[in-house]
Order: structure tokens, then C-alpha cells, then sequence
């Protein structure tokens, strides 16, 4: 029963944040200068022209209702229209999204590919010639801007080596390999910054995990090194890394826009970036609503493996 209660306030927070968002979205997007009516009329239309085509999108209405009515067409799965293309703002925003998931999964793999077998490197020989030339290379990289390192990728793999393509986007449906050549590059783009706080994070917590009394029992039981690093240590040591992972993921969800435009994806964080400048409020709202869900939706999911990975949290949590 309790543990009940509890997901039910979760699921209420999770329902409020995506509430408060989308609200202080649709007012700043309400405050941003032009006019939508001019941009698709022309700024050479006549007023009245003007006029009926906001009277048509429902723009001379105050924002609290345009929000109510929004909110109201979302119940019922309507995201509205575009104001530019008259494409379904869902359509839309479905075709991209295959696109955006797999630029953070295939990112965010490689990104722990990296950061897990060297934080437990690191946490073993701490203090060492190993641990700090990595953490001089893991904060040059971290100070790296991700444009940076997508040209310099770019220059080095598709121009010099031309192993990879520089830019554009090959669906799955051609084929698997041919899909993941197009992804290859922006997705170590963005794992060549995201492994360093994924190491550090892991680091730090594996050299307080193999300070407890279980894990010198185990060493005094002559278990192996490697087993004792993990098997008994890692588990409990990615309670941190799998917080961080969660954030980073929903942060991903909308803000690999700079990887995208570089490589030519056709994303979300794109679709969302074009539809701000060219004022199309329909477009930016559906963006901001799928990108929120999936942040608060991954941090729940978080919030729940937590007990997994650690059966002190699930035990509390039933007392």
C-alpha cells in the first residue's frame, strides 16, 4: 500500500512538471518578437489580410485561453497543426524522433564504454601516473566544445581517412550498417565529453565502495581483483552514474541540436531550433511537450532501477 502511494505522488510530480513546463513555454513563446501572421502572409500583405489569417489561427486570442484550448486538443492526442507547413505537428515530430533516440542511445553507449572500465582503473590506482594522466585527458576533453570535436572528427575520419560520411542521415530501413556509418561520428561526438563526469562520477564512489567492511572481507577471503571490483564493488558505485546517465539522456533529448546541424540529422533538437526562428508556435510547443515527457520519464525510470542495483533502497523503501 505504501509503496503505492508513493508512485502515485511520483506520477503526480511527473504530471505537475509537465504541466508547469509546457505553461511557461506557451507565455515565453507568446513574448518572442514578429509576428507568425506576417511571416507566413508576407510583410507585404494588407492589415486585414493579416487580420483573418490570426483570427484563422487563433493568435488574437489571449494566451490563457489559446493554452486552455491547447491543452484540451492534447487530452483528446491533437497536437495542433503547423502554422508554416500545415503538417501534423505529432507526424512531425514522430518521424524525427527514431532519429533523436538513436543519437542519445548509440552516444550514451559509447560514452559508458569508455567511462566505466576506466573509472574502475582509476578507483583501483587511485592516486597514481594512470589515474592522473586520464584525468589530465578527461578534463581536456571536457573542456572541448562539442563543435569542436565534431569538425575535428569530420576533418580527421571523413576527409583525411573518408572511413565514415561527414554529414547526412541513412534510415535503418537501408540497411543496419549503413544506418549506423551515419551515426557513428556525431555519436562519438558527444561520448568524447560525456564519458568524463560518467569516470569521474564512477571513480569517486568506487574508491568509497571499496573502503567498506565487505569489500575487505572479500579480500581477505584472496577473492580475485577483478572480481571483487565487479562483482562486489560496481553495483553498489552506479547509483551516482546512473542519476548522472538519467540527466544526461533527457538533457539529450533536446540538446544535441549543435551535433545535428553539424551532421545533418534530421532531429528532434533540429526540427525544434527551426521551428523557433521561424515563429512557428504550434511546432515549438509539441517539441517542448515530447522533450519534457521523455526527460521526467527517464528520471522515474531512474528513480525506480535504483532499488535494483542497490536492495538496501528497496528495503527502506517497504519499511
Amino acid at each position: 500500500m505504501k509503496n503505492t502511494i508513493t508512485t502515485c505522488k511520483k506520477l503526480f510530480r511527473v504530471f505537475g512538471v509537465i504541466l508547469a513546463v509546457t505553461a511557461i513555454t506557451f507565455v515565453m513563446v507568446d513574448f518572442l518578437p514578429g509576428n507568425v501572421a506576417y511571416e507566413i502572409a508576407g510583410q507585404e500583405a494588407a492589415k486585414e489580410e493579416i487580420e483573418a489569417l490570426q483570427e484563422e489561427l487563433g493568435l488574437d486570442r489571449p494566451v490563457i485561453i489559446r493554452y486552455g484550448n491547447w491543452l484540451a486538443d492534447i487530452a483528446k492526442g491533437d497536437l495542433g497543426k503547423s502554422f508554416r507547413t500545415q503538417e501534423p505537428v505529432l507526424d512531425a515530430i514522430l518521424y524525427r524522433l527514431p532519429v533523436t533516440l538513436e543519437l542519445v542511445v548509440l552516444s550514451q553507449l559509447f560514452a559508458l564504454a569508455l567511462a566505466v572500465p576506466l573509472g574502475i582503473i582509476c578507483a583501483y590506482k587511485p592516486r597514481t601516473v594512470i589515474d592522473n594522466a586520464l584525468s589530465c585527458v578527461a578534463f581536456a576533453m571536457m573542456s572541448t566544445p562539442v563543435f569542436v570535436m565534431g569538425i575535428v572528427l569530420i576533418y580527421i575520419f571523413a576527409i583525411k581517412l573518408s572511413w565514415l560520411p561527414a554529414t547526412g542521415y541513412t534510415p535503418l530501413s537501408e540497411g543496419i550498417w549503413n544506418n549506423l556509418r551515419s551515426f557513428i561520428l556525431p555519436s562519438c561526438c558527444i561520448a568524447m565529453v560525456e564519458w568524463v563526469p560518467f569516470m569521474r562520477v564512477l571513480r569517486s564512489d568506487m574508491i568509497e565502495t571499496l573502503q567498506e567492511n565487505y569489500i575487505l572481507m572479500a579480500k581477505s577471503k584472496g577473492l580475485p581483483a577483478s572480481h571483487i571490483l565487479f562483482k562486489h564493488a560496481l553495483r553498489p558505485s552506479c547509483l551516482t552514474l546512473i542519476t548522472i546517465l538519467g540527466i544526461h539522456i533527457g538533457h539529450l533529448l533536446g540538446g544535441a541540436v549543435i551535433v545535428e546541424i553539424i551532421f545533418a540529422l534530421p532531429g528532434i533538437g533540429r526540427l525544434l531550433i527551426g521551428s523557433i526562428f521561424s515563429r512557428d508556435f504550434a511546432m515549438v510547443q509539441g517539441c517542448i511537450l515530447f522533450i519534457t515527457i521523455g526527460y521526467v520519464s527517464v528520471n522515474f525510470l531512474v528513480d525506480t532501477f535504483y532499488a535494483l542495483l542497490d536492495p538496501r533502497i528497496r528495503i527502506s523503501r517497504m519499511d
